[in-house]
């Protein structure tokens, strides 16, 4: 069998395609009176774990010239930035990690953040991307540039980088949310926010204010209530919460993963699947199966009674009343017990304002305070992205999705925006792994790249009426889900827009998800190149202007 044979042509790198089939490879060229040739093939911004993420399936891909842009001073993203008292992973770890990149030195089955730094270092060790990194590079805005088919991306400290290709992996817990309470600035004790944690703050012995009462609560609360004298959480929304099977992980156990990396990888495809199974097929195929979200309440209202021991009052103030799967769950260990403690109280009253010694609510009550912690998460879809982006005709896309709705092709993709692929962007995420999230995002962004190539394209953008097809069948599919149901709208839910919209969500299972991502057609992108083109795709050229017709 002959090498043309083994490889086929499609699938082979256009200089190796005979002459006489290149034809099928041709894109309509552009006029350029004169070109840029970009820095890199490919900007990732970010470096949580979804840009690692990114990184590592671009070397993998063969595609070396990329540079990853990072606004911190190290990777991780939120594993690195948040370090409040308590902080977890709220799935297992074994799903909660590359499935490509086992790791056997989980302590527990929930480990702390800090286990998750450390795995985002090992990754960055291990797949040699640490040169690839660019940190202390908050990107403020970015353009992209029609003539030459490149983005542009300018920096916080004046300085900027060109693309031909970028992938936005900022992630969704980048920036913190303050709660738009008058008097906050007047407080005279010390306020911190989850999201900003000052590890010298002091708590033990004095009189704690806790604001929100979400996942970051759910973990800070047990933490820190038996050490200070009084602890009062300001409840807006209660959560729905599940017992947190969160036990060590035996040495035993871990030389077993070390020494047989498949026994780790099967323990994750179960724990992948109950987690499809349990909340993924429960929330978005709830009109058909709405016993599923029935029998979730019925296990969370049992474990609610066997915390609070029969005080019917404290059951009914942290019960929710919105259906299961409207706002994000969690697993709890602890917190509904704190709540039984002398020293801790759940205040359910609206907060009227804040003093400068303490809170009122709305009954004319007034706590005193020392701290306050605003535990209030983050902004999530007026966050997407967190700077501007210019794509064709100056169309900035925060604009774009404020006026025509969140909506994306495949979740990765946008109309209009060419070169560009989101990793965390509206209808991307499924609810199930964040990782496997990432796994099928970038396999969608990396087939398109590798195509261009194929291609000798400089510009790969999805076809207006292929994208707006995937838009309408994402909200034919959302009729199924929990989202629809009148009870969402007490939940005030980050999934939900103004518009009603549960944008970040994605109505798909995380596996029928990663199925699309390896079979949706290559022609939904139209493809074409400027005249400008010169270098061999994935050759690395420093960027410099030159008129058309001298070719580097």
């Amino acid at each position: 069998m002959t090498p043309a044979q083994e490889v086929p042509e499609r699938d082979r790198p256009a200089h190796e395609v005979p002459e006489r089939d290149k034809a099928e490879y041709d894109v309509p060229e552009r006029d350029a009176p004169e070109y840029e040739v970009p820095e890199y093939e490919v900007l990732v911004i970010g470096a949580g774990f979804s840009g690692i993420g990114t990184a590592i399936g671009l070397r993998r891909a063969g595609i070396d010239n990329f540079a990853v842009l990072e606004e911190q001073d190290d990777v991780g993203g939120s594993w690195h930035a948040n370090r409040y008292p308590g902080i977890a992973v709220d799935i297992t770890a074994f799903s909660y990690s590359f499935a490509f990149e086992p790791y056997p030195a989980w302590s527990r089955t929930f480990p702390p953040g800090a286990e998750l730094k450390a795995y985002a270092d090992h990754c960055v060790r291990k797949y040699g991307l640490r040169r690839h990194l660019r940190l202390n590079a908050r990107v403020v805005r970015a353009e992209y540039d029609e003539v030459g088919h490149l983005w542009r991306a300018f920096l916080r400290d004046g300085s900027s980088a060109t693309a031909r290709f970028v992938i936005c992996a900022t992630g969704w817990l980048t920036k913190p949310k303050s709660p738009d309470i008058e008097g906050l600035d007047r407080f005279t004790g010390d306020i911190v926010h989850t999201a900003e944690w000052d590890t010298t703050l002091e708590l033990a012995g004095r009189r704690v204010g806790l604001i929100g009462t979400g996942a970051s609560a759910v973990q800070l609360v047990p933490e820190i209530a038996p050490r200070v004298a009084g602890l009062h959480v300001y409840q807006r929304t209660p959560i729905w919460l599940f017992p947190k099977p969160d036990i060590a992980v035996p040495e035993l156990v871990r030389r077993l993963f070390r020494a047989a990396p498949w026994a780790q990888r099967t323990l994750r495809l179960c724990t992948d699947t109950v987690t499809e199974l349990s909340f993924v097929i429960a929330m978005i195929h709830h009109r058909q199966f709405p016993f599923l979200v029935r029998a979730g309440e019925a296990l969370s209202r049992l474990y609610l009674r066997s915390q609070v021991k029969g005080d019917r009052e404290l059951m009914r103030k942290l019960l929710p009343s919105y259906r299961l799967g409207c706002k994000r769950p969690s697993f709890g260990k602890g917190y509904w017990r704190a709540f039984t403690r002398d020293n801790v109280k759940l205040v359910t009253e609206p907060i009227e304002r804040v003093t400068a010694t303490g809170i009122r609510t709305a009954d004319g009550a007034e706590q005193q305070l020392d701290v306050l912690v605003l535990a209030t998460g983050f902004h999530v879809l007026d966050n997407l992205p967190p700077f501007p982006m210019h794509g064709t005709d100056g169309r900035e896309l925060q604009e774009f999705w404020r006026t025509e709705r969140f909506q994306t092709y495949e979740g990765s993709s946008v109309k209009g925006f060419p070169n560009l692929w989101f990793i965390v962007g509206p209808y991307s995420f499924t609810g199930g792994s964040w990782f496997g999230m990432i796994d099928y995002q970038v396999t969608h962004a990396l087939r398109v790249i590798q195509e261009a190539r194929r291609r000798r394209a400089t510009e790969a953008v999805v076809r207006p009426e292929k994208h707006d097809r995937s838009f309408r069948k994402t909200l034919r599919r959302q009729r199924n889900t929990v989202f629809l149901d009148a009870s969402c709208t007490r939940s005030n839910s980050y999934y939900f827009d103004q518009r009603g919209d549960a944008p970040a969500v994605r109505p798909a299972t995380t596996y029928e998800a990663a199925w699309r991502a390896r079979h949706f057609d290559l022609d939904d992108y139209r493809y074409a190149r400027t005249r400008s083109f010169a270098p061999s795709p994935g050759v690395s050229r420093p960027a410099v202007r030159q008129p058309l017709g001298r070719p580097l």
